[in-house]
């Protein structure tokens, strides 16, 4: 995970189905009837960039169901002639039309393959109620602007928590040193407790403090909160994607929603550490999970990939 040790730098950075609803028709006078629609199948298992396919296996993506003609790895459904186009599927264990009232553009089958060795804290429920809090978030915009925006938080998410694995800072070291005694309202939770949680790592008392303000909750008093409640933590993630340049020039939801790049968000979330050249490898880590997470949604990644 990357590291915050720049108090300025931490103040700025920390802080489809539709469901179609088809509607009914009364049949005019001596029509008959129209036949009901079948049901779509139910979706097999999604598709997954890193797994191999031989010739009669399936694989959902983007709300279809496909099969594989022959031996492939890598080549996503849709895009390449290996996949025969077996129709449009729903439910099943595969990424297919999103039930979730949220309307978020991730469904939890594709957050599933984003993250599967993810620490069961991070509940895709967690942040499906977490959207309330921002509703400009991946829903700026055209369908493939939300779902790059949604691509992108969830890049540098698993970046921050090594794949959702981790919902507090690792280093325990550095732990003292995220209470700013200067600040009037102190440490009240103790000098100890400002530790990096949640999807974005919150740390510093100034920030937890001003994330709670934002949020109406107070976490001045009680960061623990944020390594309790699964939808507390999405939000901190979300406060600070939503409302904060950090060492950046614009806020990451700004940057997705009017093509900055991607590489704007690395650069407001960490760009004092990572961009100009100061930590490539790391930079080049969060390009390739936006790659990865993008394909899996099927849209394009965009320019600007970097910082």
């Amino acid at each position: 995970m990357p590291r915050r040790l720049s108090r300025r730098v931490l103040a700025l950075v920390t802080g489809l189905c539709t469901a179609a609803g088809i509607a009914a028709f009364a049949p005019t006078a001596g029509a008959a009837p129209a036949a009901p629609s079948a049901a779509a199948a139910d979706c097999v298992a999604a598709w997954n960039s890193s797994s191999v396919y031989t010739g009669g296996m399936t694989a959902s993506y983007n709300g279809r169901n496909w099969r594989a003609k022959w031996w492939t790895q890598n080549e996503r459904p849709g895009s390449a002639d290996v996949w025969a186009d077996q129709g449009a599927c729903g439910g099943g264990t595969g990424p297919g039309p999103n039930p979730d009232p949220s309307g978020f553009v991730v469904s939890e089958a594709q957050f599933n393959q984003m993250f599967p060795s993810r620490n069961s804290f991070y509940t895709y429920k967690g942040l499906t109620d977490a959207l309330s809090a921002f509703p400009a978030f991946a829903k700026t915009g055209s369908d493939t602007v939300k779902k790059q925006e949604a691509a992108a938080f969830l890049a540098n998410v698993s970046h921050e928590t090594g794949g959702l694995v981790h919902v507090v800072e690792q280093n325990q070291a550095n732990y003292p040193h995220y209470c700013d005694t200067s600040q009037p309202y102190g440490c009240p939770a103790g000098q100890a407790a400002y530790y990096g949680r949640g999807p974005i790592q919150l740390s510093w008392n100034f920030n937890y403090k001003a994330a709670g303000e934002a949020l109406g909750i107070d976490l001045l008093r009680d960061p623990y909160k944020v390594e309790r409640d699964p939808a507390v933590a999405w939000k901190t993630g979300l406060w600070y994607w939503n409302t904060q340049n950090g060492p950046g020039t614009m806020t990451p939801h700004n940057a997705m929603v009017n093509s900055a790049g991607f590489g704007q968000t690395i650069r407001s979330i960490n760009g004092s550490l990572e961009c100009d050249g100061k930590n490539p490898a790391t930079v080049q880590s969060r390009i390739n999970k936006y790659q990865s997470f993008t394909s899996i949604l099927g849209v394009p990644t965009g320019s600007n990939l970097s910082c």
